[in-house]
């Protein structure tokens, strides 16, 4: 499809306003919405990336995460921000974040499961903190004896890493030795930090399934 230079030009206005005004990430497929014209998927992609090229160098940038496209403040501004409202992050205990970040590499996991990687039990308070946090759901139960429920992590969890997939966490070599590691630490720290520093998302629990973690771009 060809553009004008005008036509161009408007469609990333529209974008622009879109996704500053949103409060929450939008697919493509959402922001094929704002046009009555038939502007293809690959047209709003190549404006989303000139768009994010023309904020490169300003304080907020345009990123894709999981859930679709967002602006967010930049990492290096927020600190400058953060003194207009001084409010700290939540912080998670060792075995939360420990939970999570099997939940995370080893999904979908039973409590069970849990329990045999940290060596430890799992209280359902941890659980449920994760649910809480919109960072971990159900997703069904294993068809064996007992029938276990069956955790994993969602799209908010990845949109709070700023990740658009699973693949993008950072590697973890040996989930075993998870627990003897500080690899636990380096994913807790990328946690911590993106959900302080993230912008547009919100905590939905009705649409958490790991089977919606997709790419929608």
């Amino acid at each position: 499809m060809e553009l004008r230079l005008s036509e161009t030009a408007q469609i990333k206005r529209v974008l622009e306003a879109a996704l500053l005004s949103s409060a929450e990430p939008l697919p493509v497929a959402d922001l094929r919405k704002l046009f009555d014209e038939d502007v293809g998927a690959e047209v709003i992609r190549r404006m989303l990336e000139e768009l994010r090229t023309e904020w490169a160098e300003r304080g907020a940038e345009l990123v894709n995460v999981a859930s679709g496209w967002r602006f967010q403040v930049r990492p290096d501004c927020q600190k400058f921000l953060d003194r207009l409202n001084p409010q700290k992050p939540p912080k998670y205990s060792r075995a939360v974040l420990e939970t999570l970040a099997i939940i995370a590499y080893r999904q979908p996991v039973t409590r069970g499961d849990i329990e045999e990687i940290r060596g430890v039990t799992v209280s359902s308070g941890i659980l449920k903190a994760l649910e809480a946090r919109g960072w971990v759901d159900e997703i069904g139960h294993r068809e064996v004896p007992g029938r276990p429920v069956l955790y994993s992590t969602t799209r908010t969890f990845l949109d709070d890493l700023n990740l658009r997939s699973l693949d993008q966490l950072p590697p973890l070599e040996d989930l075993g030795s998870l627990v003897e590691t500080d690899q636990v630490a380096v994913l807790a720290q990328q946690i911590e930090v993106s959900a302080e520093h993230g912008a547009g998302t919100t905590r939905n629990e009705g649409e958490k399934s790991a089977e919606k973690q997709a790419d929608p771009a």
